[in-house]
């Protein structure tokens, strides 16, 4: 989970609504949110609350908010920032490396890069591609990226892919209701 991209989620909820209450996210153990809400009917901490608790699975969190449902939609539906591509996604793009690109790192790296696939050498103190190259390719559009591709695509500060937040339910504690997306 990017729980450094869920500071900017957090920063935009975290000012207080009309009735002076403020918003909170929860990130952590999934056992330790179910159980806090209740996996069964007997022991559930309010009405409902355990059709929430069976869908705590894999990577989700909990926004506990007093802000308007259709607020809380359009933000989540518009919400994107670009991020580093992780292994096993596909490239968005063909992205390829140069010399030029290669000048701002110490020669240093050059076993670093070598080992993430990256043919390079160092001539006259700097980083260049071997075999008198001029550009390399990291990966092409809609390749699967290896866990070597995503390490040089960081490297060189190459985002491919958007982080984006899917709402799964929704429970109003209003009226108990529950509902899933």
């Amino acid at each position: 989970m990017r729980s450094n991209k869920f500071k900017k989620i957090r920063m935009d909820f975290r000012a207080p609504d009309m009735e002076g209450k403020r918003s909170r996210i929860f990130l952590g153990k999934n056992k330790l949110m179910q159980i806090a809400l209740g996996r069964t009917a007997e022991d559930e901490y309010s009405e409902n609350l355990r059709h929430v608790s069976k869908l705590i699975t894999g990577n989700v969190g909990l926004l506990m908010t007093s802000k308007p449902r259709e607020e809380v939609e359009e933000y989540f539906a518009t919400f994107q920032e670009d991020d580093y591509a992780r292994a096993g996604a596909h490239a968005t793009r063909q992205v390829m490396v140069d010399n030029t690109m290669l000048y701002n790192f110490p020669t240093s790296m050059a076993e670093q890069f070598r080992k993430m696939g990256l043919p390079v050498d160092v001539s006259n103190g700097k980083l260049i591609l071997m075999g008198g190259k001029e550009n390399h390719t990291i990966c092409e559009e809609g390749d699967e990226l290896s866990a070597e591709n995503c390490k040089l695509l960081t490297q060189f500060g190459i985002k491919l892919t958007q982080f984006t937040v899917k709402l799964i339910c929704r429970w109003d504690s209003t009226n108990a209701s529950f509902e899933e997306f």
